[in-house]
């Protein structure tokens, strides 16, 4: 089956001269979440933005369910919804009225129905009536979701859909973006918040300066660059790491009793057994061991630094 949108070498270089993307191919099946990571101007908006037709790249094309985002403009759109990062609603009109003013600005019928269904999903549906100025931040953050689904888009943009908002209101927008998965949305998120794409997306992808750095289901990137800690726990406090444990390059943990092995998940051996052997052998009695996975966030942090470097 064809990926739902495809891109292919895109370039964007604005008029001063800087380059926002370089290169960048990317294929997104349908269904799918993808979870689009990166540092302030790393170029997420810029991408969201020429994907959806409001920027012009200089380089590369795209295309949405088989529609070019240039040529055929229209039918390309007419598939993504876009929730923006800018609350830019209309504030003294109702919440039915922005999702109505939406789907029309798509050239859809009527369908109070199905914008009521909508509206329901998103917990809106009692407040269809009020005016936008109304609402809370969090439920204004709701109705950009509603506009975007207004007319039955295949594919959702949410450009950091989480920000600005408390934890509660952010774990409830998670909820709301299971659900639209579950229902067969592709969703591509932007996000700051490194622990949404952990909880929720099925591939991961770092952008850095316009570039791509890798695309990669969450599970197998976090298995090739993740890393573990073994926390050994021994009956009394050490002043110093024995010579003989020198090449572990043990470190000495937050609490004196404690050292710390780092070792990669990918090695066919870790090298676990030996060390514990030679810890004993080394007069050191022990009294636990812990391990500890390494996060998508460190993940990420060492990428970016990487490419900084």
């Amino acid at each position: 089956m064809a990926p739902i949108v495809s891109i292919k070498d895109l370039e964007k270089t604005y008029d001063g001269g800087f380059q926002a993307l370089r290169s960048v191919s990317l294929d997104i099946e349908e269904g799918e979440l993808l979870a689009l990571l990166g540092p302030n101007g790393a170029g997420k908006t810029t991408l969201i933005s020429t994907i959806c037709g409001i920027v012009q790249p200089t380089g590369g094309s795209v295309t949405v369910g088989g529609h070019d985002i240039g040529r055929d403009y229209r039918a390309a759109r007419s598939m993504i919804g876009l929730v923006p990062q800018e609350l830019t609603i209309e504030a003294f009109e109702t919440v039915m009225d922005n999702c109505r003013y939406t789907r029309g600005l798509f050239g859809q019928p009527p369908d109070d129905a199905y914008l009521e269904s909508v509206l329901e999903q998103l917990s809106l549906h009692d407040k269809k009536d009020r005016q936008i100025v109304q609402l809370s931040g969090g439920m204004k953050r709701r109705v950009l979701i509603a506009k975007a689904l207004s007319h039955r888009p295949r594919v959702l943009f949410l450009d950091e859909p989480t920000a600005g908002v408390d934890v509660e209101l952010r774990k409830d927008m998670w909820r709301i973006v299971r659900g639209l998965k579950a229902n067969g949305t592709t969703i591509i998120l932007t996000t700051h918040y490194i622990e949404e794409a952990e909880a929720m997306a099925d591939r991961i992808g770092v952008i850095s300066k316009g570039e791509l750095l890798l695309v990669e289901e969450k599970a197998a990137l976090m298995k090739r660059l993740g890393r573990k800690e073994l926390v050994i726990e021994l009956d009394a406090p050490v002043a110093a790491i024995p010579e003989a444990l020198a090449a572990y390059r043990l470190t000495k943990g937050g609490e004196p009793h404690h050292l710390i092995y780092t070792y990669e998940t990918g090695q066919d051996r870790t090298g676990i057994t030996r060390l514990l052997n030679d810890v004993q052998a080394a007069g050191l009695q022990l009294r636990d061991v812990q391990t500890r996975q390494s996060s998508l966030e460190e993940i990420f942090v060492g990428l970016v630094r990487e490419d900084a470097a």
